[in-house]
């Protein structure tokens, strides 16, 4: 019986991120005929040309990799499965191809726990205004002015999350040192997680943002949430409290959240990572707000862990070798709600 044939396409960059000297060691361990094709191409023209040529039963690709032709033979006899390292797969796969059969994975839950620990990271950051003060440090000599210098704590507050999927899931086992109160918004997950965790069901998203004192934004994007964290929620969050969204961008009303932010600058702080268009404008009104700590959409997997995308991927890649079907293949229908 022929081996399946892998062909891994990733700039040099990319695999030194994915696949460090332990992780290769495994993929090479696997019954597979490995081929490899260095990335950049010199033209994406070529791209047909080598697929067809090469005939791979599986690509292992990420963000260098050129987009699939539409016409490509995928099942039985061509491409079976794509494992995309990195996140969304629209500007890799056409969805056609999905329906026609090809399987497809990205880094699915792998990158969970480190958005996960970005969150304390930002929660903290945004209670003890530590984005402020490095600022105010380095540029400007700042230092503390005795009890009108007003910092936070974690430990024993209220966290809210609007969403508890599997990012929140995990988030849960960090944030519990600190004696935190937790519940969340999310009308779609069953009871058995919440009561399994020891998290709170909160019925209303007012409740939500009114009744905690850290709110942690993690909701989906798709168009029902549009804008669904509005002015008024905003504004409903206690005094000396913090907003923090490490989910999608679009779901908060960015404009009403900048006026939020301008007319609380002391008793109310916002830490972010992810905006409404990005990269954000350099002309944001977000810049320079005191209150308002930023970051450049980098809480998924830091560059150390990109690796455990692979560790899903090596899984399927030997279930193809099996003859087996691969775990967590993106649905058509998954693929319309990715953003």
């Amino acid at each position: 019986m022929n081996k399946q044939k892998l062909l891994i396409a990733l700039t040099e960059d990319e695999k030194k991120d994915f696949l460090p000297p332990k992780v290769l060691e495994k993929l090479e361990a696997l019954p597979l005929e490995i081929e490899w094709l260095a990335l950049p191409l010199e033209s994406t023209e070529e791209w047909p040309g080598i697929l067809a040529d090469k005939k791979p039963d599986a690509l292992m690709a990420a963000w260098a990799c050129p987009r699939l032709p539409d016409d490509l033979a995928v099942g039985e006899g061509g491409l079976q499965y794509v494992s995309y390292l990195a996140g969304s797969i629209r500007k890799l796969v056409p969805r056609e191809l999905l329906v026609q059969g090809l399987q497809v994975t990205n880094w699915g839950n792998s990158i969970s726990r480190t958005i996960s620990e970005c969150a304390l990271l930002l929660t903290l950051s945004a209670m003890r205004r530590a984005s402020y003060w490095s600022v105010a440090m380095h540029r400007d000599g700042g230092w503390k002015q005795g009890l009108q210098t007003v910092t936070q704590s974690l430990f024993e507050r209220r966290v809210g999350i609007h969403g508890f999927g599997n990012i929140a899931q995990q988030m849960v086992p960090l944030f519990k040192p600190f004696g935190v109160e937790i519940s969340a918004f999310s009308p779609s997950v069953p009871d058995a997680i919440f009561e399994e965790l020891g998290v709170a069901r909160c019925n209303s998203l007012e409740a939500l943002f009114s009744q905690n004192d850290v709110i942690i934004e993690l909701a989906a994007y798709h168009e029902r949430n549009h804008h669904i964290v509005t002015e008024d929620l905003l504004r409903s969050i206690p005094s000396g409290g913090a907003f923090i969204n490490i989910g999608r961008g679009a779901v908060v009303d960015e404009a009403a959240m900048i006026r939020v932010a301008k007319d609380r600058p002391d008793d109310l702080q916002f830490a972010l990572d992810v905006y409404e268009k990005e990269p954000l404008a350099q002309d944001s009104p977000l810049r320079g707000l005191s209150n308002v700590a930023l970051l450049p959409h980098i809480a998924g997997p830091t560059k150390d862990r990109r690796c455990d995308s692979t560790l899903i991927a090596l899984e399927n890649l030997a279930r193809l070798a099996e003859g087996k079907a691969i775990e967590a293949a993106i649905t058509p229908e998954q693929f319309d709600r990715a953003t």
